[in-house]
């Protein structure tokens, strides 16, 4: 699994021009999923990203995470984070999970941070997606497991 995270003011994503998933102040996540990924995997970084602490506390260091600065996330599939460009100019997505394994699990991380207080909105599985953001820091960090 790998994940995409950034710090945001806000950020929203749209399908065919109407807004699906919208939050403010929080984070962005965009989640791959390959074909070995795990439910323990899954929960696993579920509760890093819970507890991952990139917000600025009174003393302005990045000691808060998203639930103690009340924030939420908006979280996207991405099956293109598993692209391999070794060869040629054109991708490869081999390493991405088909839709009947990556879809389960990208419904559980949702539902796992929901578990763990985390306010979540999120994108449609699989749907071509825009996204919009505005990066706060910028703060971004790549989580594999």
């Amino acid at each position: 699994m790998r994940l995409v995270v950034q710090r945001v003011l806000e950020a929203h994503v749209s399908v065919d021009n109407a807004c699906v998933g919208k939050i403010d102040h929080g984070l962005m996540i965009l989640v791959g999923i390959t074909h070995d990924d795990t439910e323990s995997q899954v929960k696993f970084l579920a509760q890093k990203v819970a507890n991952l602490r990139i917000f600025s506390d009174l003393d302005d260091k990045m000691n808060l995470s998203v639930l103690d600065v009340a924030g939420s996330v908006l979280a996207v599939s991405q099956f293109t984070l598993y692209a391999d460009i070794v060869k040629g100019n054109r991708p490869s997505y081999v390493a991405a999970a088909r839709p009947n394994v990556a879809q389960p699990l990208y419904e559980l991380f949702i539902n796992e941070l929901a578990l763990l207080g985390v306010t979540v909105a999120s994108g449609i599985f699989g749907a071509d997606m825009q996204v919009s953001l505005i990066n706060d820091g910028p703060v971004t960090i790549i989580m594999d497991k």
